[in-house]
């Protein structure tokens, strides 16, 4: 599994939509808003959003003050979840993808060495983003943000 940089944008656009998801109103945050922060380009982020919306990950509201939100609560979103929709499989190759599965080459699948090692690397990527969800993401970005701006300045 490789992250584009579409999967890495929906992710970024998801921490955004997190960090809105317990206010008191449930309001929905404008593209310009997710473009503006995030630095992603407003055209793409359209087809991604709209992207996440079919599988129900999102919904909008149409109109002048339209824009998306989370359908279910962050936490019940795994990261697992949303690269599937955008990217596809999470296993290297198809020969061991459980939900995109693709016969390979292989002149025996079952006794090949490669086949095996890639069934690995599968089960790691799934076990750690079956594990995390868009709630903890956001967790590790507001800390990682926050780190920065709780040094101490020093001069001498």
């Amino acid at each position: 599994m490789k992250l584009s940089l579409r999967g890495e944008y929906a992710l970024r656009a998801l921490i955004v939509l997190g960090f809105d998801y317990h206010s008191r109103d449930r309001k929905v945050v404008r593209i310009q808003t997710i473009s503006e922060q995030q630095r992603i380009p407003k055209r793409f982020l359209e087809q991604i959003l709209n992207d996440l919306k079919s599988v129900g990950i999102v919904e909008s509201k149409r109109g002048l003050a339209g824009g998306y939100r989370l359908r279910l609560p962050p936490e019940q979103i795994t990261l697992a979840e949303v690269i599937r929709s955008i990217e596809g499989p999470l296993a290297p190759v198809r020969c061991v993808s459980e939900r995109f599965y693709k016969k390979c080459s292989c002149p025996d699948e079952e006794k090949c060495g490669i086949r095996s090692v890639m069934k690995d690397v599968r089960d790691a990527i799934v076990g750690i983003l079956e594990a995390v969800t868009v709630a903890e993401l956001c967790d590790r970005a507001r800390r990682l943000q926050q780190q920065g701006t709780n040094s101490e300045d020093y001069v001498i």
